[in-house]
């Protein structure tokens, strides 16, 4: 368990892929991708995920501390209801909160994230969000 202050401080560090391998998100994948933070003993996943039958339906996840979900994007999912009983419908965004672990989601902000429907595109908002740097070649025709 992470404090607010602690969680909030690794989203906001700097992240850098720890290889360059290029990144393919064809249906089915379930894929992680270690990162480095800017102080190298912090060690970060990236989860990368997408559903095999509904091709809209993605996951992009950070993990610090190997198991804890500091953020994670779900993309055209089932409702999602927090635990103060309010009920979210289709794509949202959990941010880990002290207490609770990523059990909260919250509706996008579209300034953040403006087109969810573009594969490529929510992956780099969601790596800008997470502050995760370096980008590596994503292989084309995966969008």
């Amino acid at each position: 368990m992470l404090t607010q202050a602690e969680a909030d401080a690794l989203i906001a560090m700097a992240k850098t892929f720890a290889d360059a391998e290029a990144i393919s998100i064809p249906p089915g994948v379930d894929d992680t991708r270690g990162l480095i933070g800017l102080d190298t003993k912090e060690r970060f996943l990236l989860d990368i995920w997408r559903s095999t039958f509904r091709l809209s339906k993605l996951r992009y996840q950070t993990r610090g501390r190997q198991v804890i979900v500091l953020v994670r994007l779900d993309i055209d999912g089932a409702p999602h209801t927090n635990p103060d009983g309010t009920r979210l419908q289709g794509t949202h965004l959990h941010v880990y909160r002290e207490g609770y672990d990523d059990k909260w989601a919250q509706p996008l902000n579209p300034a953040r994230f403006p087109d969810t429907t573009n594969i490529r595109r929510a992956l780099e908002d969601f790596c800008a969000y997470c502050n995760i740097l370096g980008l590596p070649p994503v292989q084309p025709g995966f969008v």
